[in-house]
């Protein structure tokens, strides 16, 4: 790669000061700015890692000409319009998921990148998340065969987290467990067909009206025999945290294992019966990385203690993707091309979770994704 540097602003220091570190210590970027509401909070993460600029004002942020992308880790309820502002104001984006709550901000995204020539990322961990990118290069290889299936999860208790997170309807939050069913053959959803089951707690439901523990979603693939099935809980629902992937092919098919921190389950097909599954330990991938960031796919980058975020610790790690996620933003910066999941890829991820909401609350209807989240 060249010897240019990208000016990165990151905004929101919870989850964000996790990926302070790898953005500093890539070839490509130079970290120049911060930004929190919280002014204490701001300085010390500031002083600590020697970043120049500080903002408590997003607004502000946005006018300095000196920012090339910004790098949003706020309030899932502001994603959407905090994008749509930067790219109003000049700035690449680099998102953390969902990309949106509503359709339309989804849809003004894609129009704006498409107005301006800037990149938008959704930065989605699963498919960076090194069992995802081992599947990946088994699927590349040809050694899954045809796929046939997929299927994923995303199982989290959100008792505790603040503000906005009680009651949130499951598939409001779903891109963990939908965009590595789209993203292993690079496909996208055209209609979904979700319903809801079991009833959370009275004073959870008032919050979205939203009374359902489990939301189950099928997803028909476009141009494509394939469909997927993914399932996502919330609240009230007995289970350790669990993103799961899992895709049916017809020479092997591969499995995420049950329990945190087990290994991965391939099984191949035409061996005598007992020896069909085989449990394998999932490789890193850091040699995808430049050399200075690739110590991050398996160590925390922020605060080993207890103000680590606990996105962080309860998904440990995220299966090492957040040197992933910010060498894929640099890279299609420094080269041009579109990193995925771009705008229009991200729009269809996050609408099927936001479409199959709707389609639970109408008893399982069939719901297709807009026009303006298909590549062409």
């Amino acid at each position: 790669m060249s010897e240019k540097k990208i000016k990165i602003a990151i905004v929101g220091l919870g989850f964000g000061a996790e990926f302070i570190p790898i953005y500093k210590k890539h070839p490509n970027a130079e970290l120049v700015a911060v930004c929190q509401r919280n002014e204490s909070k701001l300085n010390e993460i500031a002083n600590a890692f020697n970043i120049p600029k500080r903002f408590t004002s997003y607004e502000e942020l946005l006018k300095d000409n000196d920012i090339d992308a910004v790098h949003i880790n706020t309030p899932i309820p502001n994603h959407g319009a905090q994008s749509i502002m930067a790219l109003k104001a000049g700035k690449h984006v680099a998102c953390t998921v969902p990309m949106a709550t509503t359709v339309e901000e989804c849809r003004q995204i894609v129009e704006l990148t498409q107005n301006t020539g800037l990149t938008y990322m959704m930065m989605e961990t699963v498919v960076y998340a090194r069992e995802f990118l081992y599947m990946k290069e088994l699927y590349e290889k040809g050694e899954l065969g045809k796929v046939q299936f997929l299927k994923a999860s995303h199982q989290q208790d959100m008792d505790g987290w603040p503000n906005y997170w009680p009651g949130l309807p499951p598939m409001h939050y779903a891109t963990h467990c939908v965009a590595p069913v789209l993203g292993l053959t690079r496909n996208e959803a055209e209609y979904v067909s979700c319903f809801g089951s079991g009833t959370i707690r009275e004073e959870l439901i008032k919050e979205y009206n939203s009374p359902y523990a489990v939301e189950t979603t099928h997803i028909k693939f476009r141009n494509s025999d394939l469909s997927a099935q993914v399932y996502r809980s919330l609240f009230d629902v007995a289970r350790q945290y669990r993103e799961s992937f899992e895709v049916y092919g017809s020479k092997k098919s591969i499995e995420w294992p049950l329990i945190e921190g087990k290994p991965l389950v391939v099984h191949t097909a035409k061996k005598p019966e007992p020896e069909i599954p085989e449990e394998v330990v999932c490789p890193d991938f850091a040699k995808l990385l430049p050399k200075e960031i690739q110590s991050f796919t398996t160590q925390g980058v922020y605060d080993e203690g207890d103000n680590q975020h606990l996105s962080f610790t309860q998904g440990a790690g995220h299966g090492g993707s957040h040197p992933h996620l910010v060498h894929a933003f640099i890279e299609g910066l420094i080269k041009g091309i579109s990193p995925y999941p771009n705008a229009k890829q991200s729009a269809n991820i996050t609408c099927v979770g936001i479409l199959s909401h709707e389609s639970a609350e109408k008893g399982g209807e069939i719901i297709k994704l807009p026009e303006f989240t298909f590549a062409n």
